[in-house]
This record gives C-alpha cells, structure tokens and sequence, in this order.
C-alpha cells in the first residue's frame, strides 16, 4: 500500500520536469528582445504641449498652417527627407478645406519600409461636450498625442549611430476629424479626409510598406488598447506582434489581449485603398456602454492635464522596439 504513492509520486515529478523543459525550449526559440534605445517620455510629452499652444490645429485657420510649419521644421531637423502633400476636400456640411499631409521619411533608400502615422488636425466642434459644442476642440489627445509619440520616434531614430538598416515613413495625416457618420453619406463618415487622398495618391509612386501602424488617442491616463476590429480582420499579424512586444516590455496593462470594436479611423483607407496592411492603437473602452473612447474626447476637456507620459511611454517604447525587431528580422 505505501509503494502507490511513491510511484505517484516518480510519476508527478517526471512530468513536472517534462512540462518545465517543454517550457524552456519553447522561451529559447521565442525572438529574444534586440537591445533598442530608450524613449523619452518627457520629450514626447514637450511635443504634445507645442502643438497644444498653437490652439486649435483645425484646417483652414493660421493656428493649423503655423502647426504644420513646425512639424515640417522638426522632421528636418532630424535629418528626415520631407513631402508637403496639399490637397482639397469637401466635407460632410460642404466647407471646403485646404489640408497637408506631412510625410518624413527616414533611411529614404531602404527597400524595407514601415509605416508609422497619426492625424495631427483639431476638431473643428465639441460636440460630446455637455455645455459648449461649437468651440473647437484643443486635442491634446486626439490628434497631438500620436504627433508627440511620434516626432520623438523621429529623434530617437536621427540621433542612433549607427542607424538601423530599415525605413520608416511617419505620416501626419491632415482633415481626418472634420466628419459626422449621422449626416455623411460615405462609407467614412465624413472623417479621415486626409488619408483617404494619400492612400489614393501616395507620395512616392508604387510606394509600399510592409505594414502600417497608427496612433490615436494614445497619450491618456490609464489608457488602454483594445486589438482593434478592423486591424484584427486586416492585419491580425501585425496586431499579434505589436501587442507581444509591448507584453514583453511589460506594457500588457496598457496593450489589453482582448478584441475591441472596429473603429472608422485612418488606417481603413490605408488598408483598403494603398493595400497596405496596418492596424490602429487606440484608447477605447469597449465594455463601457456609455463612453467607447476616452473621456474627454470631442470636448472642450481634451487639455494637457489629462496627459501622461507613462503613457506615451508605453506606446512610444514599443514602437522603437518593433523597428529594431523589424530591423534585425526578429519580430515578435
């Protein structure tokens, strides 16, 4: 009778010990993480507070033209090779407007490309706001905060030596929020003017990435990032990638393992129109029946107070190590 459990207990600790090996092997021929430098949260956040103290960046306006002249000026300080793409739109209330898309290009020559993008325009209304919905909307999350991250991924990229052996286009996105899915006939709802131009009209003839991340939204307090619909549908590598790597930098509180809704944004037409594969980080909040975005979003309260660097931290960080990753072909 005492000869069972001993036997048992053989057994349990043979299988425990195959279960840790099995365990072992699979971590070593996981892609271990390419040393990549840090991101300044601090620098981001500078980004997004000098967009902010243009006011309004809504298209048509002196505050929108002296925003983009700084954008442009920054992309060229940093050594990248810039492309002003001005174009014309009309929107859903028939106001016509004069928008730019600004694309900087680092490693100009390399056959390797990725996408990285966010809208830098303003919301020309608040009009989730609960007193004020004409005034129009400061937008330091949606819109200036994606802009910051990725200004900052632009010095981080210039000011390695040597430079990683991969291209990377950032694309601020112009016309993407003058938009209402009620009045709009299109399939957009009005928004994302200026993508839809350049995904039809790209800045370099046949240009091409291997795929295509967008920000927006992505500087708030306790934000979190759901796998977007549409990136799952389109991109579900990318996405599985992208949020491995910031659950192996430790960021799994901020990239949530869980499917959210599918959301009309940037990146659709970029998908559907350039064929590019690209997915969207963005701060939604899918089990809250009230609110599917952030708080203060399409309010006269989408102020810098609401921004915080843990969080350009978290998306800025994993996007420096997806390039690296891409750079030395060990994505995760």
């Amino acid at each position: 009778m005492k000869k069972l459990p001993l036997l048992l207990f053989v057994f349990v600790l043979a299988y425990g010990c195959k279960t840790k090996d099995s365990s072992e092997q699979a971590a070593e021929q996981a892609p271990a993480l390419v040393k990549s430098p840090a991101f300044s949260e601090d620098s981001a956040y500078q980004f997004v507070q000098k967009q902010v103290d243009f006011g309004p960046r809504v298209p048509n306006t002196k505050q929108h033209d002296a925003c983009g002249d700084f954008l442009v000026a920054k992309l060229k300080a940093y050594g990248l090779q810039v492309t002003e793409q001005t174009f014309k739109d009309t929107t859903f209330d028939n106001t016509i407007l004069n928008g730019r898309n600004i694309i900087g290009s680092f490693n100009p020559t390399a056959s390797k490309r990725i996408l990285l993008a966010a809208h830098w325009d303003s919301r020309p209304f608040s009009d989730q706001d609960s007193l004020v919905k004409d005034k129009p909307v400061l937008a330091a999350n949606d819109g200036a905060s994606g802009v910051g991250i990725l200004l900052e991924v632009a010095r981080v990229l210039s000011s390695q030596k040597p430079a990683p052996e991969i291209g990377v286009d950032i694309i601020f996105f112009d016309a993407e929020d003058w938009g209402n899915s009620e009045k709009a006939g299109d399939e957009y709802g009005g928004f994302c003017l200026g993508s839809q131009y350049w995904a039809a009209n790209k800045h370099t003839p046949n240009y091409t990435a291997y795929f295509g991340i967008l920000l927006d939204m992505a500087g708030a307090k306790g934000a979190t990032f759901f796998k977007e619909g549409y990136s799952v549908q389109m991109a579900e590598s990318v996405v599985n990638s992208v949020w491995n790597t910031a659950s192996r930098l430790g960021y799994s509180n901020f990239f949530i393992n869980e499917r959210g809704g599918s959301i009309t944004d940037d990146h659709l037409a970029v998908n559907k129109i350039a064929k590019i594969p690209m997915i969207d980080i963005i701060h939604t909040k899918p089990n809250n029946m009230s609110k599917t975005f952030f708080d203060q979003w399409h309010t006269n309260d989408d102020t810098m107070e609401h921004i915080d660097p843990k969080t350009l931290k978290a998306v800025g960080q994993t996007l420096i190590q997806v390039v690296y990753q891409e750079a030395e072909g060990q994505a995760l």
